[in-house]
């Protein structure tokens, strides 16, 4: 869908700037149902939150040798909410102890002039996507179940194709840095899901 890949979380007020911890797997259309059914009695809320959000992925190119890459979000089933601007680091895959994947996480919520703000800083949009989708909590876990559409023509967002037959799943935990034992909560509760969903530790690397 992008790289690296991102979690879609509805939008809602605040900050935050901390790490995120994540699982990822996929689930035909006609599994879904079997999911959300097993994620209803596994969760918080039994019924899930559902979202529609508008992504804007833009890069700016410098001396390095891959550009800076931040996200641009708005919710279009929530009249009224915040922008969101989110910057995703690099993930660290090298501890093979930890069961998640891990990353710096930085969400901004502003104005509505954020992208104006972001052409004007030299960043250019590379692609655009809508997402929709649905959000269960399990303490401090979201996990949410989503399909990515194409945006067919350039800022239309009623004008939609599905990329796929199948729905992304990821489980996170945004925690601060150091507190790696959330990863094994993650495990225990991505096994529950089997065999409708296997959810990995993947690295962006290998989708490039």
């Amino acid at each position: 869908m992008e790289a690296p890949p991102v979690t879609m979380m509805p939008v809602t007020g605040g900050t935050i700037n901390m790490m995120e911890y994540l699982l990822q797997g996929s689930v035909l259309d006609h599994s879904l149902e079997s999911l959300i059914h097993r994620l209803r009695g596994l969760c918080d809320n039994m019924e899930p939150e559902t979202f529609v959000d508008h992504e804007l992925v833009f890069l700016l190119k410098g001396q390095q040798a891959s550009p800076f890459v931040l996200r641009a979000r708005r919710s279009l089933d929530r009249a009224g909410a915040p922008w969101h601007l989110r910057y995703l680091g690099q993930p660290e895959m090298g501890d093979k102890n930890r069961h998640a994947l891990v990353r710096n996480c930085v969400d901004i919520a502003t104005s509505e002039n954020l992208t104006d703000f972001l052409m004007e800083m030299g960043f250019r949009m590379d692609h655009e996507f809508v997402a929709r989708g649905h959000l269960f909590r399990k303490g401090i876990m979201k996990i949410v179940v989503y399909k990515i559409f194409r945006i067919l023509v350039p800022g239309n967002t009623d004008n939609t194709e599905a990329l796929s037959l199948s729905y992304l799943v990821e489980l996170s935990v945004v925690a601060p840095a150091g507190q790696d034992m959330v990863s094994d909560d993650m495990r225990n509760f991505a096994e529950q899901l089997k065999p409708l969903v296997h959810l990995e530790k993947i690295d962006p690397k290998r989708l490039m």
